[in-house]
């Protein structure tokens, strides 16, 4: 038999497979007209390569193995968000949307054939440990990352509870790799926290979108409000390395805050790809202020948040420009029990910016400092004068209340201590209703 008749019976059994709807013969091959635009030179040149391979290579390859190559390399080649999942890829992919599983804590993405972390999810091995955002993964234990695909990637970072594995990482701003040591735990993903950060102002954390995360976040400001004993002056809602989640997660939690208008829309080629989502006549802060933290590693859904609130102008939003993650991805399940996971759309803001590669860029641009409390230099007031006439009693009790305000904020966190700031100013200039 020849190469191409063993070719074309190994493709006829690989599309059967995965339920295409045409199949590939020499007959068909030898009939094609230049307008049916199969690639005949290149599928010749795929099926040289592939009895090359099979006839010279150092150790033998069985066929199923190079085809599964060839088709993620197929995928790899178009995005870095495209992939193929084999049977077993494909249920740690189904546990991994769970909301719980066994790993390390990180959402990841290929870059120039290594891990680039996109962001650590809260209160999890790899955030405790010191991994970043935008951390480049180059090694596994001793295993070098170029080379291995995603899929085998996170597998490696996968593994039994209580098992270690050491990252070796590349860091901007460090001139040598960083290793850094990470106990495997079962992952829990809480996507909600909420405090005040001082009367009348409320903060809630979303690490990541689920299918609940907007029912859980309303539920949390009401708890914020009963604790507050009135309705809350304004919001930070942080979502600062927040690597996405579940669609309708963020539409949801978008539309909490918005009385009109559309949320998001997504553009692509298949039908149903284009889609609009649009705001119901619901406010839970009803017009209260909202300040949206975010930073490199907020992606995907909670660009799409961010983008939603600041074109209706109904949020300010503070902190660096975003990962810029604009794409829709849709798993399509294969009849071996394979998936693929293919780029079918791009999400666009509702006054039409792409995100994709390009972020939300803030309305207010933050510089990586650090807050730091500095002893009272010892200056003088008028309280500290002899003889000084006493104020009243009710504007004493009203200055201590607003010292009193700021004293639940982190020295630590510059951000969070600038969006407080820019609440109590954005509420004072609020009509009162």
């Amino acid at each position: 038999m020849t190469a191409m008749a063993r070719l074309t019976q190994t493709f006829t059994r690989m599309v059967t497979n995965i339920g295409l709807a045409f199949a590939v013969s020499p007959v068909v091959w030898a009939q094609q007209t230049p307008e049916s635009n199969l690639p005949l030179a290149e599928l010749r040149a795929f099926s040289e390569v592939f009895e090359r391979i099979k006839a010279d290579y150092v150790e033998p390859m069985d066929d199923a193995t190079l085809l599964n190559s060839a088709i993620r390399g197929m995928l790899a080649g178009l995005d870095p968000h495209s992939s193929y999942l084999l049977p077993e890829d494909y249920r740690a992919l189904q546990a991994g949307t769970s909301g719980e599983f066994g790993g390390l804590g990180i959402e990841v993405g290929m870059e120039n054939g290594f891990v680039r972390v996109i962001a650590p999810i809260d209160d999890t091995p790899a955030h405790r440990a010191g991994v970043k955002a935008g951390d480049l993964i180059v090694r596994l234990d001793d295993t070098p990352v170029k080379g291995l695909t995603l899929s085998d990637a996170v597998k490696h970072m996968r593994g039994k509870p209580g098992s270690e594995i050491i990252l070796t990482i590349l860091r901007q701003g460090e001139e040598q790799p960083i290793k850094i040591s990470i106990t495997r735990a079962v992952i829990k993903v809480t996507s909600i926290r909420a405090r005040l950060l001082a009367p009348g102002y409320g903060y809630v954390r979303i690490s990541q979108f689920q299918s609940r995360t907007s029912e859980n976040m309303v539920e949390r400001l009401h708890r914020l409000t009963e604790d507050n004993q009135g309705q809350l002056k304004g919001l930070v809602l942080d979502l600062r390395n927040n690597p996405g989640g579940v669609l309708s997660g963020a539409i949801a939690v978008s539309d909490a805050f918005l009385k009109k208008g559309l949320i998001v829309y997504t553009e692509g080629r298949l039908n149903g790809s284009q889609l609009k989502y649009r705001a119901k006549s619901t406010d839970v802060l009803d017009g209260a202020p909202i300040v949206v933290l975010v930073n490199g590693g907020s992606a995907s859904a909670s660009e799409i948040v961010a983008g939603a609130l600041q074109d209706h102008r109904r949020a300010v939003i503070m902190g660096k420009r975003t990962f810029g993650k604009g794409s829709v991805q849709t798993i399509l399940p294969m009849k071996n029990g394979s998936a693929l996971k293919l780029t079918t759309a791009r999400y666009f803001t509702p006054s039409g910016i792409s995100i994709q590669a390009k972020g939300i860029e803030p309305d207010i641009v933050l510089r990586h400092v650090r807050l730091e409390r500095v002893p009272d230099g010892g200056q003088v007031k008028e309280a500290d004068l002899t003889g000084h006439l006493s104020g009243a009693e009710n504007d004493k009790r009203e200055l201590d209340s607003r010292v009193s305000e700021g004293s639940t904020v982190s020295d630590r966190d510059y951000p969070l201590h600038e969006a407080l700031n820019l609440l109590k100013g954005l509420s004072i200039l609020r009509p009162a209703s």
